[in-house]
């Protein structure tokens, strides 16, 4: 690849910082992948390209260069300085490869969180200072072929530092003065003497076999790359390398704190004099006062609140799934516990959480707040189809007649078998599925998947009778003979137009059962009334049986979303709004203003209605469905109604409203509601079911602002496995005991307290906490909670 030259001055004029890196960025842009920059004291050369690693950049540098190159480099990024470099190279670097073919100055890899910097030199003063390490990739590295200056590694929170002590200023001490002061983490290897170190915040160890693997063999690439290999014989003596490592907060716990007042008289005055700083001014007592308090006079009070609320992709789930708990369980390894924790909430894991649902549970999820994707949850909900049926307790005799086979009337039944009573499915049908089974189109569910779920819920289901016709007087008979009703029927009538020509429209319920049966027939040219997600459907199944020009037109802005809608526009559909329909004639859809859509085939897609001919007088309806109240009664107390019944709604908000229906049922069974009782049913209800999850949180989503997202990285887009999905997973409301808490304390006040089992619990000791708050700051899960603290209460 050719060579971009960018010359550090114009006609014997130096350019400015800003103009050099103007011209470099143009230069990558443009497909540069090999410059050469000729520097005049320019600064931050190499910085800042955020390219593909695939494509990367390589910068050999002439001259003299300026302060930061190399600041925030990425990866894919490889600089070569042909000489000595200025200060705070590398600085806050994130993956960039830099290489000094001399010594370097000061500030040397500060803040550093990936890549490395070689030295062939000595550098100067607080190198390796606060640089960090991000476990999911390889640490950073700073190599020095000489010694390194005073204040090396202060703060110190992770990577790998290799001081080679070839040739160093100061022979006598390769580490200069007060090294590691601060240091929380990282290695130091080092060769040389040196004077001593910060001993309460580093150690000296042993090298392993591990450690001294990693040196040797990374040795000889450093060495390549400054050019002098022939220095390997002499520096892979392990005997003369040493190795510092960071002191562990534990190790820290319990030593002896200098007071403030012994700092003075030790420190401060002693080298500053007596006053410090206004001795020329005062001598009077300078004794701190204790501003910084713990125990009752507290400003604030961390607070554990561990699963105290609900997660916001739970709380967005009609039917109720703990997404949040069944990642906790993939974390710890327990996948198949995570697939089968999904059977207590639908009897369609796999049909509706890994094909057909819109995913409203990723709609919420709190990493969309900091421009994350969302955790995807597909791919577990698919590997629903293995799930192992839930253990069923002993029926209590209690017999529920269920009058509908579609996904409200299953999910009644199958939660009725969780909690001991005898559902009996009633359907005018062949088969069990409803509108699941005959009018979805293949494209969007496997016919295998959602047949392998139907059989799996029939197999358990202890009644079930099919093509069985209502009337009045069967109905009438059905309730007689059971202790309540449900009436799970769907919408069956599809709804029309009372216009001139309607004659000529195509329901989309007859279209989508035809296409499902394979007889389905359109014209070249088809327009579909009403463009939500059934009206979707139409149209991929049309494009499927050969319509080439597909157009779905509204009233209002088309109601579609999601995968439907993509799916339409895949074949092609457009979408036009608003129209409103005079009549349909053999040449098309007229509309008001006159205008002729030319349509060979016009379906009309506006919702379908119930057939509620069977139901007695006294069942209310409203508008053409059942009137129901907050627990899904009607008029009738003994007489429930679901699903599409009530109200048309996603396929998840019939499978939630078939669980929430169970639990009244099941309360009024066990008698802890009378049957006339229309109040709100309690969240907390539902803990007295001994299938539920004993640590199920309260009804209140926790605020999105409490969890902290800084931890996770932007660059993963999209999700490789399911143990990548669940490392992602910020774990809303429910602690992760990734110990964070434990780190930041800097009192050293929380501690992890073992329960029974695999229980745990954080306390914070009010002897020790000062009520700063970092634990609720730092905690990725929002799980901490600063209170303000009252000590007359």
């Amino acid at each position: 690849m050719q060579e971009v030259h960018i010359a550090g001055e114009e006609s014997g004029i130096r350019l400015e910082s800003r103009i050099i890196e103007e011209r470099i960025q143009k230069a990558v842009a443009e497909g540069g992948r090999r410059l050469r920059i000729t520097a005049k004291g320019q600064h931050g050369l190499g910085g800042r390209l955020w390219i593909s690693q695939e494509e990367p950049v390589h910068i050999d540098i002439d001259g003299s260069a300026g302060q930061r190159l190399g600041s925030m480099g990425a990866e894919g990024t490889t600089i070569t300085v042909h000489g000595p470099a200025s200060d705070d190279v590398g600085w806050l670097n994130a993956g960039a490869q830099i290489t000094v073919l001399g010594h370097a100055g000061n500030g040397i890899c500060n803040a550093m969180a990936q890549g490395r910097v070689a030295v062939a030199g000595s550098i100067g003063a607080r190198g390796m200072t606060m640089t960090k390490h991000n476990p999911r990739f390889a640490p950073p590295e700073l190599w020095v072929l000489g010694g390194v200056g005073d204040y090396f590694a202060e703060f110190m929170a992770g990577g790998i530092a290799v001081v080679c002590g070839v040739d160093p200023f100061e022979p006598e001490n390769v580490l200069g003065y007060r090294p590691c002061v601060g240091m929380v983490g990282g290695k130091i290897f080092f060769r040389g003497p040196y004077e001593g170190f910060s001993r309460a915040d580093a150690k000296e160890v042993d090298i392993d076999d591990a450690d001294w693997k990693w040196l040797s063999t990374n040795l000889q690439e450093y060495l390549t790359d400054i050019g002098r290999p022939e220095l390997y014989p002499t520096l892979a003596r392990r005997e003369e390398w040493q190795l510092l490592v960071a002191r562990s907060p534990f190790e820290k716990i319990g030593r002896k704190r200098r007071s403030m007042t012994a700092f003075h008289n030790e420190v401060w005055d002693q080298e500053l004099g007596r006053g410090g700083m206004i001795g020329d001014l005062s001598l009077a007592d300078r004794s701190p006062i204790p501003l910084v308090v713990n125990g009752d006079l507290r400003r604030f009070v961390p607070v554990w609140e561990n699963r105290k609320y609900l997660p916001p992709c739970q709380a967005s789930c009609p039917t109720g799934i703990p997404v949040q708990k069944r990642w906790e369980l993939v974390r710890a390894g327990k996948i198949s516990e995570a697939i089968d924790l999904a059977m207590s909430y639908t009897p369609f894991p796999a049909t509706v959480c890994g094909y057909l649902c819109p995913h409203l549970c990723m709609d919420a999820c709190t990493k969309l707040q900091g421009n994350l994707p969302a955790v995807d949850i597909t791919e577990l909900g698919k590997a629903g189809v293995q799930a192992a049926l839930p253990a069923l307790p002993e029926s209590s005799g209690k017999k529920v007649a269920i009058i509908g086979g579609g996904p409200a009337g299953l999910s009644l039944g199958w939660q009725l078998l969780l909690t001991g009573h005898e559902p009996v499915i009633f359907d005018r049908e062949k088969h069990l599925g409803g509108k699941i089974r005959s009018a979805i189109p293949q494209s969007r569910i496997p016919a295998d998947i959602l047949q392998a779920e139907l059989e799996r819920a029939a197999s358990v289901l202890p009644h079930v009778h099919l093509e069985q016709a209502m009337s009045r007087e069967t109905f009438a008979a059905i309730q007689e003979e059971h202790d309540l009703v449900a009436l799970a029927i769907g919408a069956q009538r599809p709804r029309t137009l009372p216009i001139p020509g309607n004659e000529r429209l195509v329901p989309a319920l007859d279209f989508l059962q035809a296409a499902k049966q394979e007889t389905a027939q359109v014209g070249n040219r088809v327009v579909i009334i009403g463009a939500g997600n059934v009206g979707c459907d139409v149209a991929t199944e049309a494009a499927r049986f050969g319509a080439e020009d597909i157009l779905l037109i509204d009233i209002q802005e088309p109601a579609s979303f999601g995968e439907e809608r993509r799916a339409a526009e895949r074949v092609g559909a457009r979408f036009r709004y608003p129209c409103y329909t005079k009549a349909i004639t053999a040449e098309g859809v007229e509309l008001q203003d006159g205008e002729v859509i030319p349509a060979d085939t016009v379906i009309v897609s506006i919702g379908d209605q119930p057939e509620l001919d069977f139901l007695p007088e006294d069942i209310a309806t409203e508008r053409g469905y059942i009137k129901v109240n907050e627990i899904h009664q009607t008029s009738d107390a003994q007489v429930f109604a679901l699903g599409d019944t009530v109200k048309p709604g996603l396929l998840t908000d019939a499978i939630g409203a078939g669980r929430r229906t169970a639990l009244v049922m099941d309360a009024i069974f066990r008698g802890q509601r009378p049957l006339g009782d229309t109040s709100e049913m309690p969240y907390e209800d539902n803990l007295a079911l001994d299938y539920f999850d004993p640590e199920q949180p309260g009804s209140e989503v926790i605020d999105y602002s409490r969890m902290t997202l800084a931890y996770f990285d932007p660059r993963i887009t999209d999700f490789e496995s399911l143990d990548q999905c669940a490392a992602e997973c910020a774990s809303c409301g429910a602690c992760r005991d990734c110990g964070l808490c434990i780190e930041i304390c800097p009192q050293t006040a929380i501690n992890r307290r073992q329960l029974s089992g695999e229980d745990f619990e954080m306390v914070a000791d009010p002897e020790k906490c000062i009520g700063c708050g970092f634990c609720a700051q730092a905690c990725p899960c929002g799980i901490w909670a600063l209170q303000a603290n009252d000590p007359l209460i």
